[in-house]
C-alpha cells in the first residue's frame, strides 16, 4: 500500500523563512493559499512586530507561525482535529515553542479561556479566523457560530479580526463591536477585515 504523500508549505519571510511546515490531510483542513497569506501580512505590515495573534481553526498553524517568523511575540492556536494538532505541534517545534500556546478542542468553547488569557496578558490581539467551509458534513452552522464567537469578543482585547471565507459568503457590515473595514477577493477565497 502506498503511503500518503506528506503535504508541506514553507514559511515565506522573517527569521524562520524557508522552514517547511507539515500540513494535515486535505480531508480535515485546507491550507491558506500563499497569495492570501501574503495579502494578510501586507495589511498588517510592521504592526505584526511584538503583537499577539490568535489563530482560530489553526490547522497546521501556517498563519500564526508566519506571524511569529515576522516578529510577533505570542501566538495562540485553537484547533480540535487530531491530525491537524499533530502537524501543528510538529511545526511549532521547529520555531519557538515558548512563544506558542495551543488550545485543543472546540474553538467555540475554548474562546472563553482564550479571552481570559488575553485579559491576563493585558494585550490586544490580532484574530485570524479561517473556519471550515460550510458545505462540509456537520459544518452547516459554522458561520452562525463564528459570528456569535466574534460578537463575544471585545475591543479591549482585539485590535483586528480577519476572516478567511468563501467569496460567495455575505458577511454583515458589523459584528458585535466590530465594523467591516475592507474585503479582498482571491478567486473563491476572500479576506474580510473588522476593527
Amino acid at each position: 500500500m502506498k503511503s500518503e504523500p506528506v503535504l508541506t508549505k514553507r514559511i515565506i519571510a522573517g527569521k524562520y523563512k524557508g522552514k517547511t511546515l507539515k500540513l494535515p490531510s486535505k480531508e480535515t483542513t485546507r491550507s491558506s493559499k500563499a497569495i492570501v497569506l501574503e495579502s494578510f501580512f501586507n495589511t498588517l505590515q510592521f504592526d505584526v512586530v511584538d503583537s499577539v495573534l490568535v489563530e482560530v481553526f489553526s490547522g497546521s498553524g501556517s498563519i500564526g507561525l508566519e506571524a511569529l517568523s515576522r516578529g510577533a511575540k505570542k501566538i495562540i492556536f485553537m484547533e480540535k482535529d487530531r491530525d491537524a494538532l499533530k502537524a501543528l505541534r510538529s511545526n511549532i517545534a521547529q520555531t519557538d515553542p515558548n512563544a506558542c500556546e495551543v488550545y485543543e478542542g472546540d474553538s467555540f468553547t475554548n474562546i472563553t479561556q482564550v479571552k481570559k488569557r488575553l485579559e491576563n496578558l493585558g494585550e490586544s490581539a490580532f484574530v485570524y479566523i479561517d473556519p471550515p467551509f460550510a458545505f462540509r458534513e456537520g459544518m452547516e452552522e459554522i458561520y452562525d457560530k463564528m459570528l456569535h464567537l466574534i460578537t463575544s469578543l471585545s475591543l479591549s482585547i482585539v485590535t483586528l479580526i480577519t476572516i478567511e471565507h468563501m467569496s460567495t459568503l455575505e458577511l454583515p457590515d458589523s459584528i458585535g463591536e466590530f465594523n467591516r473595514i475592507k474585503s479582498k477577493r482571491f478567486g473563491k477565497t476572500s479576506l474580510t477585515y473588522y476593527a
